[in-house]
């Protein structure tokens, strides 16, 4: 098997638990609360991140940190994964499914329009025509298709899932310049993350009152959305002869998303969330036209 042949069939299994992902929150917030989620899945990363470097014989030597590795360690799990999947959680919890997860795929444009302020960049022609494209699709799907009202549907689910995609965004661009192997980094920023995450649960009294019928969907987006898809989009990209050809698979994601969506949750998909979403990933290819390299995903989250 080729190298490019191991790089698809890595992005295809990563692009495959990303759009399960979308489902298994819903099921679990039925169940937990988001922090409890939170708590139990950040956990269960945590463990299989320190398992994968126990087995290649790396872990003691991860935990011999430096103190500035450490401070990064602390800022970087303070985000991921406390706030962003906290806040994205508690936009799950308000938002159907295929609306929560459509507006998340706005993170890459995020990115974009971030990196002005904080790195210095210019605001392309072209990135000013891919954001009014994608947030037209998130007006369009928030208001579920009557524009002219201006009704929001859940106004406050929408800020939250917009607010998700700047603290994802966010993280990507101080990770950039993180010099630490990406699965040790991880595995040091949920070290970090983990107790605050804890902590965080003790001071709001979410540890009492569980429901053991959410663990199960715990365990699965602990496992698939927060480590193990990582894990097969690194190998993917170290295998890749082509960033582009990779990367352009993420744009499958969101729509088997949405049939796992319509079979396993029974919500019907709403002809506002098939145009909002076209409209959002036709602003992501057009942020993407004539560029060297398109936008790095490194994680892609629904």
């Amino acid at each position: 098997m080729s190298r490019q042949s191991k790089a698809y069939l890595f992005g295809l299994a990563a692009v495959l638990c990303w759009s399960t992902v979308a489902t298994a929150f819903k099921l679990s917030l039925a169940h937990l609360s988001p922090a409890q989620l939170l708590f139990f899945a950040a956990l269960v990363s945590w463990l299989l991140l320190g398992g994968m470097l126990a087995l290649k014989g790396e872990l003691v030597r991860v935990l011999s940190v430096s103190r500035s590795d450490c401070l990064a360690s602390l800022v970087f799990g303070a985000i991921n994964p406390c706030a962003y999947y906290l806040v994205l959680f508690q936009a799950y919890a308000l938002l159907p499914a295929q609306e929560a997860q459509a507006i998340n795929y706005t993170w890459a444009l995020t990115m974009a329009l971030l990196a002005v302020p904080l790195l210095g960049h210019r605001l392309r022609l072209q990135e000013l025509a891919a954001a009014l494209v994608c947030y037209l699709g998130v007006l369009v799907i928030s208001t579920r298709g009557e524009l002219l009202t201006l009704e929001f549907a859940n106004g406050q689910g929408v800020a939250l899932a917009l607010a998700s995609t700047v603290l994802w965004a966010l993280y990507w661009i101080l990770n950039a310049r993180d010099q630490r192997d990406p699965v040790q980094g991880l595995f040091l920023n949920f070290s970090f993350g983990v107790p605050l995450v804890a902590l965080y649960c003790f001071w709001q009294g979410e540890f009492s009152g569980l429901s053991l019928a959410g663990l199960p969907g715990a365990v699965y987006v602990g496992v698939f959305e927060m480590g193990l898809s990582f894990v097969l989009w690194l190998n993917a990209m170290r295998y890749t002869e082509s960033t582009a050809r990779i990367s352009n698979l993420i744009f499958i994601s969101p729509f088997l998303s949405l049939v796992f969506i319509y079979f396993l949750l029974g919500e019907p998909i709403l002809p506002s969330t098939l145009w909002g979403l076209g409209l959002i990933l036709t602003g992501l290819l057009l942020q993407q036209l004539r560029r060297r390299e398109p936008v790095p995903v490194s994680e892609v989250n629904t």
